[in-house]
């Protein structure tokens, strides 16, 4: 048996020349994963466009042809879905792998929660660490069976023959992935589903179910919606990711005399929040052409080159930004002065506890980095160079490969195959606008 492919390295260096060109960055992972499942349970045909060609989504269209669906893919990043209507899944042959997908994951739960048959839900070694109580609870509530592994951890066993009933449930704690599991869940519940947020989150869902179709009530921290309904093919155009262009609009920002623009980046209101965090830092981030694509807003992002300064991160903009964090911890390491993150605590229970990581990370690049429960007070100014973890963390891994253009030296990151999840590309993409990024040989063995 041929021994297996050591884990991917990348060795990130600083640049000497700005940042410059004009980019699109993938489509983004969160609408790809809501257009494959809508447009799965339509009646009728649906065309995707702009879906994200990445590992999590791949797999999300991967179980739905598990379940029935027919789904073609007549070219990159586009797929034709034929949907089976809301009651013609039928049941998986096997289990339904959801790789690193924790949105996949958590929308399945309240999807095949109120089907015929049984399913179980699997995942990557990543996810089977990930709590899954805040989304089995409510479903509970509703009427759903669902069998979790001890510490309510995946995989998650989902029982069939369920009636569930609508419920009005207010989130203890603010997600999307939640509030979306549930809406899913009331498109086949007897009476009204009303979900209620302590702060507003991406609305992805309402938007896209409005999109289908379905007859749906939402404003910031509410959405109902009422069961009996059909959903409708329509065409899908997925905007670009704004977690994706996160990072370039921070490199480009930190690289003196850079210039980047990106194009058609998805501006939803509840997913912009590092927009808001980084001007009050100082950032150059300017908008044109702004448009509504695939019922979002998009706009093309012009980054330019900008001296930053530490901020205390206003906790109101926490729930908009919280897949932002990682690349924003680098920001406050480059930025001059001091930067304090709390209200963050969600970080702990994503694909990795990315507070400790991030914390880590920095520290061992020299930078003087105070973790608390919730955030951290990060003293700006220089990054040195070395080693980090990025623990098979996407976005820990794309973050420190920035923080390597501006450190003193260069900056190795272990483990970043699950780049791939998110970013399919990313690294031929970074070094197209001006990085120096490259694999890195494992280290040798002592």
């Amino acid at each position: 048996m041929s021994a297996p492919a050591a884990p991917l390295r990348w060795r990130s260096t600083p640049v000497a020349m700005p940042l410059a060109g004009e980019i699109e960055v993938p489509g983004d992972k969160s609408i790809s994963h809501r257009a494959i499942m809508l447009a799965a349970l339509a009646e009728g045909s649906s065309q995707v466009d702009g879906f994200l060609e990445g590992e999590d989504t791949r797999a999300t269209a991967a179980i739905f042809g598990q379940l029935g669906v027919r789904i073609d893919t007549p070219s990159a990043s586009r797929r034709i879905v034929h949907g089976v209507g809301l009651h013609g899944l039928r049941a998986p042959a096997s289990v339904l792998d959801c790789g690193n997908a924790g949105t996949g994951m958590r929308l399945l739960a309240g999807l095949l929660a109120a089907q015929a048959f049984d399913s179980t839900l699997t995942g990557d070694a990543s996810l089977q660490r990930r709590p899954m109580r805040r989304v089995i609870e409510p479903l509970a509530r509703m009427g759903a069976r669902i069998e979790a592994a001890a510490g309510d951890l995946p995989p998650l066993r989902v029982r069939g023959g369920a009636t569930l009933q609508g419920i009005d449930y207010a989130l203890p704690v603010a997600s999307a992935q939640v509030k979306s599991a549930l809406l899913l869940a009331g498109l086949y519940a007897r009476g009204e589903t009303c979900v209620r947020e302590p702060h507003p989150t991406r609305d992805y869902s309402e938007r896209m179910l409005a999109a289908f179709g379905w007859p749906i009530r939402f404003a910031p921290g509410r959405a109902q919606l009422t069961g009996g309904h059909r959903l409708r093919g329509c065409a899908v155009q997925v905007p670009a990711d704004f977690s994706s262009a996160a990072f370039f609009i921070v490199a480009a920002s930190l690289v003196p005399g850079s210039r980047l623009l990106l194009r058609a980046v998805g501006l939803n209101a509840r997913r912009t929040g590092l927009l808001t965090a980084l001007r009050l830092m100082g950032a150059d981030i300017r908008e044109h052409a702004p448009r509504e694509q695939g019922g979002e807003r998009v706009a093309d992002l012009e980054v330019r080159h900008a001296p930053l300064h530490g901020i205390d991160v206003p906790v109101e903009l926490v729930p908009d930004m919280i897949d932002e964090f990682p690349i924003l911890f680098v920001a406050a390491a480059a930025a001059r002065g001091t930067t304090r993150i709390r209200g963050a605590a969600e970080l702990r229970v994503k694909e990795s506890d990315r507070i400790a990581l991030m914390a880590q990370g920095l520290a061992r690049l020299g930078v003087d980095v105070a973790e608390c429960a919730d955030g951290a007070t990060i003293e700006g100014g220089r990054i040195g160079g070395g080693s980090v973890a990025s623990a098979t963390d996407h976005r820990i891994a794309m973050s420190f490969a920035v923080a390597g253009l501006v450190a003193a030296a260069a900056v190795e990151i272990d483990d970043c195959t699950h780049v791939a999840t998110s970013f399919p590309g990313f690294l031929a993409l970074a070094n197209s606008a001006g990085f120096a990024l490259q694999q890195a040989p494992a280290p040798d063995a002592d």
